[in-house]
């Protein structure tokens, strides 16, 4: 084969490999998190049932993506946006706005598990274990990954944060001050209505008044 045919052979090979090793995902993808292994650790013998770090660095995560952890109430499942927090293996000093604990909403062991895990925050993520003390992070149940953009978040994961909950106001707290419009009236004077002003009834009280006490000679029948 003559040379320039070797060539052309070889830059043809070189163009279809980046052309398949950029080609921009078509679809949404759930990965199973150590495969089949699953996302266990063995107590006993203090190791993992898998490498999750060499399992991680096989695979390529984009928004909208999901991690499908199938354990089990023995294990725990964080994901966290902040190095410190994974390398320590403990959330103690963690905050509600870069961290997320899954339990699975089961507290007794050996109950087995499925949890979902959306990818909604493009750049590094952290996973791992905090159980037994963080012994199992510690010996391997961790693991990082780097989301990209991909088709970026579907409608179903892109929905806007719920409003600011607030506490409604309690029995003793202050009622607003009353607003009365220009040229117009209080609402709680409705009793003064058809052109009858303050001063027209409280003449017509006083009269009254020293009608009964005998100042003015009016019968009342």
């Amino acid at each position: 084969m003559r040379p320039a045919t070797i060539l052309h052979l070889t830059i043809t090979a070189l163009l279809i490999t980046a052309a398949t090793a950029q080609a921009p995902p078509t679809k949404y993808i759930n990965h199973t998190v150590g495969d089949n292994a699953g996302w266990f650790f063995n107590s006993t013998t203090n190791t993992t049932a898998n490498n999750y770090s060499s399992w991680a660095a096989s695979q390529t995560f984009n928004l909208g993506d999901y991690l499908i952890f199938r354990t089990s109430s023995n294990q725990t499942v964080i994901q966290t946006y902040n190095l410190t927090t994974f390398k320590n293996c403990s959330i103690d000093n963690s905050s509600d706005n870069d961290t997320i604990v899954y339990y699975g909403g089961n507290t007794v062991f050996d109950q087995a598990l499925v949890i979902p895990v959306p990818l909604t925050i493009q750049g590094l993520n952290y996973f791992f274990s905090d159980a037994n003390d963080g012994i199992q992070c510690l010996h391997g149940l961790a693991f990082e990954i780097n989301v990209n953009r991909g088709l970026g978040l579907p409608p179903s994961l892109n929905q806007p944060p719920p409003p600011q909950y607030r506490e409604p106001p309690g029995p003793d707290s202050a009622s607003p001050p009353l607003t009365i419009p220009a040229g117009g009236k209080d609402p709680g004077n409705d009793g003064f209505k058809n052109g009858l002003s303050v001063h027209a009834i409280a003449g017509a009280v006083l009269f009254a008044l020293l009608a009964v006490n005998g100042g003015i000679g009016v019968e009342f029948f």
